[in-house]
């Protein structure tokens, strides 16, 4: 079931001691000067666990995705008392914060013996040597990586080895307030296509007195992300599938964008949120928007605390011309183990991995969090019946996308959109000229921070 994403060549040792890569929002990752490509420095499978005994306490770096923190220990505290192995849980506040202490722990020490990684950062992890690949660790640990949903699993294959296990993986939504959707007289379900939505907002807008029918998600929201789904719809995209050939400007994201645009401006039916979205939707400021799976359960929590003035609705993400089923992008966070800890360490994080993400356990972070069940073995019966928003999750999981490339594996790539969808959103700056100046900065990266680092 391993299955690689990407067709570029092996990074070369000499190149990847000058790679910089910067952050979303993050550090600048950069490679040691002593250190070679992960997939050139480590042996087929990474280490050999023959004879080894688990260490009895380890430490797992997270950033509680989802506000899952209270969970993830209950898990913890479950696998110690079958294993004996402590876990020490140490939370950050976000994916970033998790990569800044990992970069500064390199040369700091003080290293984790297991870490989440979103999306956006494991590959830079393995290109600077900094994590193993886990194929003899998750045989060690006795998983059977072929219960993996593959669309997941996937996401961390490269040259033939796996880098990470997907934990807390998401899908964006779409979210709706069902009382307003029964006040404009709409079917209880999301709309099948965007301009189908684009017809049922003004009566949208009517029944919540004038306010935005919906909100486009603000930069922090992950714009660049949720934005796949729109130009995936329309044929387009940032990148052309499996490869670094950039399309931002291509006649069909264009034409994508501008109907974001004149969602807005012409339409006059959406904005985009200043800030948060979802407590947007929750306050009865919108009456739709698009967030992760995994924000379910905070936009809940926030209706509960209000007394929960309405029911919230979710959906799959609409389609469009080229698309009419909608296809959604991949999302989340994996977990990986850190070179440079002793093997018994690792061992014991590949044993515990295994447990966080077994059938049961990804069932109750699922239903703690929002997020999908990654084991496609697990039971979720009785999750879809308590949480139904969770089930359109699960079931939209089987349209994923995986996401192009020019978004997760361009340095600052996935900022340099969500400053062209605010500029379009919020500046009005004309969508062909915008994305011309996206794909110019995009192949600009490219040119002077990948490609001279590929063989």
């Amino acid at each position: 079931m391993k299955r690689s994403r990407f067709s570029l060549a092996a990074v070369s040792v000499a190149a990847a001691a000058s790679l910089a890569l910067a952050a979303c929002s993050g550090p600048s990752v950069a490679v040691d000067s002593g250190a070679s490509s992960g997939s050139s420095a480590a042996p087929a499978g990474g280490p050999d666990f023959s004879g080894v005994t688990p260490a009895k306490k380890i430490t797992f770096w997270s950033s509680n995705p989802g506000s899952s923190g209270d969970v993830t220990q209950e898990i913890i505290d479950a696998f110690t008392a079958k294993t004996g192995i402590e876990v020490d849980l140490v939370p950050a506040a976000s994916y970033e914060e998790v990569a800044q202490k990992f970069q500064a722990a390199q040369a700091g020490g003080g290293l984790p013996d297991v870490l989440t990684l979103s999306d956006v950062w494991w590959f830079r992890y393995y290109l600077n040597d900094q994590i193993i690949p886990l194929g003899n660790a998750l045989k060690a640990a006795d998983v059977d990586t072929g219960d993996y949903l593959p669309v997941f699993y996937g996401d961390y294959t490269y040259d033939g080895e796996q880098w990470a296990v997907p934990f807390a993986r998401s899908t964006p939504l779409f979210y709706y307030n069902k009382a307003q959707w029964a006040a404009a007289g709409l079917p209880d379900r999301g709309p099948k296509t965007w301009q189908e939505f684009a017809e049922w907002a003004p009566k949208l807008a009517a029944a919540n007195g004038g306010k935005p029918a919906f909100e486009w998600p603000d930069i922090a929201g992950y714009a660049g992300w949720v934005a796949q789904d729109l130009l995936w719809g329309w044929g387009g995209s940032w990148s052309a599938k499996d490869s670094f050939d950039i399309t931002a400007d291509s006649a069909k994201s264009v034409e994508a964008l501008q109907f974001l645009q004149d969602s807005i401006y012409q339409g006059k039916w959406a904005a985009q949120a200043a800030t948060d979205a979802g407590a947007d939707l929750a306050a009865g400021g919108t009456s739709a928007t698009i967030a992760s799976s995994g924000s379910f359960a905070g936009i809940q929590k926030t209706l509960d605390s209000a007394g929960n003035p309405f029911e919230l609705g979710a959906a799959p993400l609409p389609g469009g011309p080229a698309a009419s089923d909608g296809v959604s992008p991949t999302g989340g966070t994996g977990v990986a183990i850190p070179k440079g800890v002793p093997v018994e360490n690792q061992l014991a994080a590949a044993e515990f991995i295994a447990f966080l993400t077994n059938p049961e356990n990804t069932v109750k972070f699922s239903a703690a969090t929002g997020y999908i069940p990654v084991d496609s073995s697990a039971d979720t019966a009785a999750l879809r019946a308590q949480k139904p928003i969770i089930g359109v999750a699960i079931d939209q999981a089987q349209h994923t996308r995986s996401q192009d490339w020019a978004r997760v594996f361009l340095p600052g790539g996935d900022q340099a959109m969500n400053a062209a969808i605010q500029s379009i959103a919020t500046q009005k700056v004309p969508v062909k000229d915008a994305m011309a100046d996206l794909r110019h900065e995009l192949e600009q990266i490219y040119t002077t921070q990948v490609e001279p680092n590929l063989k």
